[in-house]
Parts: C-alpha cells; sequence; structure tokens
C-alpha cells in the first residue's frame, strides 16, 4: 500500500451512490479508528452519533436545511453518516475517569506512572482551562484529529467520504439533546461509494507546491 497514492485518490465525495452499502466489517474498522484516535494528553473529548438506516440519515439532515441544505443529498444518499461532537467541559471528575480507565486498561505498571499521568493532563487541562481560557476550541481540535484520521482510514479501506462542516450545530444539539449530555455537535463525515454522475471524481488534485508548504531546518 502506497499511502501517497491513496490520498492522491481519495477526494471529497460531492454525489453518492444510494444503493450501495458500507459492508458490515468494513465499516467496523472505521468505527473502531473513530475510538483509536490520538487526541491531545489522550484527552478523547469526542462522542459520535452513527447512522445507517434512512430514519437516522433523515434525523442527521434536519442540520442540512435553508443556507446548508446543498449538503442534504449526501447526508441522505450516504451509506453512513458521522456526526462527530465534542465535550463541552473538561471537569476533575472527567479527567478522573479518563486516569481511571487508562488504570483498569493497564496503562500504570508503577503506582507512581498513574501519579504523573495525572499530574501532567491536569497542568494541560488547566493550561487551557484557566490561562488561555480556550478549553472549547481545544476539544474541538480533538475532533477534528479524529476526523483527519477518518478520512484517510476510509482512502485506505477503497470507502469514499465528505467531511462537512456546513451544518446548523444549533439544531442539531436540539435534535440530540446533545447540551444536556456535555456535548455539541461540530461536524459530520458522509461515507459511502461515489456516484458515477459525481462531477468531482475526475478533477484533478490541486494541492500547494512542497517549496511552498515545507521548511527544513539544517
Amino acid at each position: 500500500m502506497n499511502l501517497i497514492e491513496v490520498a492522491k485518490k481519495r477526494y471529497a465525495t460531492k454525489k453518492f451512490d444510494s444503493g450501495r452499502s458500507i459492508p458490515q466489517e468494513v465499516f467496523k474498522q472505521i468505527k473502531g479508528l473513530l475510538q483509536l484516535s490520538p487526541s491531545s494528553v489522550n484527552s478523547q473529548p469526542w462522542h459520535f452519533i452513527i447512522a445507517d438506516s434512512e430514519a437516522g440519515k433523515k434525523r442527521l439532515s434536519r442540520g442540512t436545511q435553508g443556507v446548508y441544505s446543498a449538503n442534504e443529498a449526501k447526508v441522505l444518499d450516504a451509506s453512513h453518516v458521522i456526526l462527530f461532537c465534542a465535550k463541552t467541559d473538561m471537569d476533575d471528575d472527567y479527567l478522573q475517569h479518563l486516569l481511571e480507565n487508562e488504570d483498569k486498561d493497564g496503562r500504570f505498571p508503577k503506582p507512581e506512572s498513574k501519579e504523573m499521568v495525572k499530574k501532567v493532563r491536569g497542568f494541560y487541562a488547566d493550561l487551557h482551562r484557566k490561562e488561555l481560557q480556550d478549553t472549547q476550541c481545544w476539544m474541538e481540535k480533538q475532533v477534528y484529529l479524529n476526523m483527519g484520521t477518518i478520512l484517510l482510514a476510509a482512502g485506505v479501506l477503497g470507502v469514499d467520504a465528505v467531511p462537512i462542516e456546513g451544518v446548523d450545530v444549533k439544531v442539531l444539539n436540539e435534535e440530540f439533546d446533545l447540551i444536556r449530555q456535555g456535548y455539541t455537535a461540530v461536524a459530520m463525515i458522509a461515507l459511502g461509494y461515489r456516484d458515477e454522475g459525481d462531477f468531482n471524481a475526475d478533477l484533478p488534485k490541486s494541492r500547494l507546491p512542497q517549496a511552498e508548504l515545507f521548511t527544513f531546518l539544517k
């Protein structure tokens, strides 16, 4: 497998074949990667709402009305749609929950290891909670790390995908009662297989040249 070729081949799918579905075993891998995605200090400040039925996709499509209506068909015609949600708070109880889960999973061979992780994670959490006061932005950055993981993974698995930021977050928060549960909608990824009429499938990929992008230090 050549990752550069995968990256060249994948693209933002504009039109899905509504008659094709992602096999269960393939989507199982995508779901696993949602769980295994990296995040700053293993904070995992996310939740995912997944739809693979007509009824479920219809509910998600309520966030693609009005000025976002260009994205409605992508949601309805895709095989699976994932709504990525971010936590709205990273309190001490949640930090302790992470710590105890890591302990249960055997991350701390020595007692002092647990205390060190608690100290380091607490430092970064407080940096964003108290000093920078950008906790929500920080948590949403972690969600975007996860989205990047899924987009590349879809390409590797031969699944077409499109990230959809053009959604009405307020509508989706209300639809799924997210704020009360401590989350907010951020964006979606629709996954499936491209329709033969997708205009974007055969257009050349355009990226800025490497000479403009990279600085190599000596």
